[in-house]
């Protein structure tokens, strides 16, 4: 069975395989501490086979020096010898875990973006430019959701190359571009391919990704790197690749620039995380049965089935059953695909929702606000009754997102289960989210204490949706 992976080389787990790399952009010639990006080349689309034809060379000359290898470091704990713990010994022991992976320069005093999963956990970390240079790495800004983190080069003292990075969406299918990277730690390496499709959403590897897919080789060792078009810039992050072997097989993916600068944007202005706004709007996709019936030409964009009462897509005027066709210009398909492009945007940002609404295309104004509630999901220790012993947060749209669940959930999540409880021993799990007890919905943490033996508990787990009565009351 074929099986998404990052790409990632690491000392304590077989290669995995994954994302690619690549890097293209001129050094700028301003001084390191002025902390300089470059900027995107205006674009230049080949006009005969002639011009297509041409070597790779010129753009791999200038790319190669701002792509870097990345070295990460962390120390784990590792349970001793069974046979030793039987005996009274064996503390538990350290082992040092060694991952690499790649990144980009981006800003000529050493901001270099990678990939989340090549830095995660690590309490070193080195970079390596492609001359040989080493410096030590801080991280500014890590985010989970994207795969995307941001790192500051320590000890730069002179300018640096670097990319630029190309938001502005004009690539199409059938594009060239170039990685570039370290694959399995041979050394900096390049290869081409093209852009194979923009706009993948149901890839599995993210609910709110809408990636750039590229049939360029990519390998271990090539996560974090940069897909460079033919202009010399920086228009995606490699991350993923879809393979049965674990090597490449032709279909990688890679977050697109608008959302790598989204990042970017939030790790240099200051902040602690990426607040990715909301439209708070949900829906299904249309379907040809849905097209037929609303009379449409064809099966396009998202047919509203929710609105949250009060947010953005209320006030703008957005309702149920309205066809979300575009924002701001871009075709929307999915949930997916309208949650990536509204979270490429800056909360209190203005954008242009197009819907299609009895027949009539026409197009409404949002602003795009931040999910309400605390993200930070602090929860409570439920003292007795089937729940005790379990941690408990009521849902809220913020923390949903957090989590990576739905913004329209509702009921409590549980967050964490002590040993030998009763929560425990009645099979919770965190992540459950309990929705319903003794038939009436939960809404707040006093439904969960009114709980008592026998009750029935109705859970959310893993999109499966089970019921039982609880048994064990602490």
């Amino acid at each position: 069975m074929a099986h998404f992976r990052t790409a990632m080389k690491t000392s304590t787990i077989a290669l995995m395989a994954c994302l690619t790399l690549a890097a293209c952009g001129n050094a700028n010639s301003t001084k390191a501490q002025d902390g300089v990006f470059a900027e995107p080349t205006e674009r230049q689309t080949p006009t005969d086979a002639s011009t297509m034809k041409q070597s790779f060379a010129p753009v791999v000359r200038e790319a190669a020096p701002a792509v870097v290898n990345i070295s990460a470091r962390s120390i784990q704990r590792v349970q001793a010898d069974p046979f030793f713990q039987f005996f009274g010994g064996g503390m538990p022991q350290q082992r040092v875990a060694e991952s690499a992976g790649s990144g980009v320069i981006i800003r000529s005093d050493g901001i270099v973006v990678t990939n989340n999963h090549v830095i995660e956990g690590a309490q070193q970390i080195r970079v390596v430019l492609n001359d040989r240079r080493e410096y030590p790495a801080e991280v500014i800004l890590a985010d989970e959701r994207s795969d995307i983190a941001v790192l500051q080069l320590q000890g730069v003292t002179e300018q640096l190359p670097v990319l630029a990075i190309d938001d502005r969406e004009e690539q199409e299918v059938g594009d060239l571009v170039l990685a570039i990277g370290n694959p399995f730690g041979v050394g900096q390496t390049v290869t081409n391919g093209i852009i194979s499709a923009l706009n993948r959403t149901e890839t599995g590897i993210s609910d709110s990704g809408s990636f750039i897919q590229t049939d360029a080789a990519i390998n271990p060792g090539n996560s974090g790197g940069p897909l460079v078009d033919m202009d010399g810039d920086v228009i995606g992050i490699n991350t993923a690749i879809f393979s049965r072997s674990g090597s490449s097989a032709g279909v990688g993916f890679a977050v697109p620039a608008s959302m790598v600068r989204r990042v970017v944007d939030s790790a240099l202005g200051g902040e602690t995380a990426v607040v990715r706004p909301w439209l708070g709007v949900k829906g299904d996709t249309v379907s040809s049965e849905i097209a037929r019936s609303l009379g449409m030409a064809r099966p396009q964009g998202l047919i509203v089935t929710d609105v949250w009462s009060g947010g953005p897509g209320a006030r703008a005027g957005l309702r149920e059953g309205d066809v979300i066709t575009a924002l701001d210009g871009a075709e929307v398909h999915d949930q997916a695909g309208l949650n990536f492009r509204v979270g490429t945007r800056n909360p209190n940002e203005s954008v242009a929702v197009t819907v299609l609404r009895d027949g009539r295309s026409q197009t409404l104004n949002a602003r795009v606000q931040p999910l309400p509630g605390d993200a930070k999901g602090d929860g409570e220790v439920i003292q007795q009754g089937p729940f005790a012993g379990a941690e408990i947060a009521v849902l809220n749209p913020a923390l949903a997102d957090r989590l990576g669940g739905d913004p329209f959930a509702s009921g409590a999540i549980v967050t964490n289960v002590g040993g030998r409880t009763a929560a425990r021993a009645n099979g919770f799990q965190p992540g459950d989210v309990v929705t319903q007890i003794d038939g009436r919905p939960v809404r707040d943490l006093a439904a969960v204490r009114r709980g008592a033996r026998g009750s029935e508990v109705t859970i959310q787990r893993q999109g499966r949706v089970m019921t039982g009565r609880v048994g064990y009351a602490g």
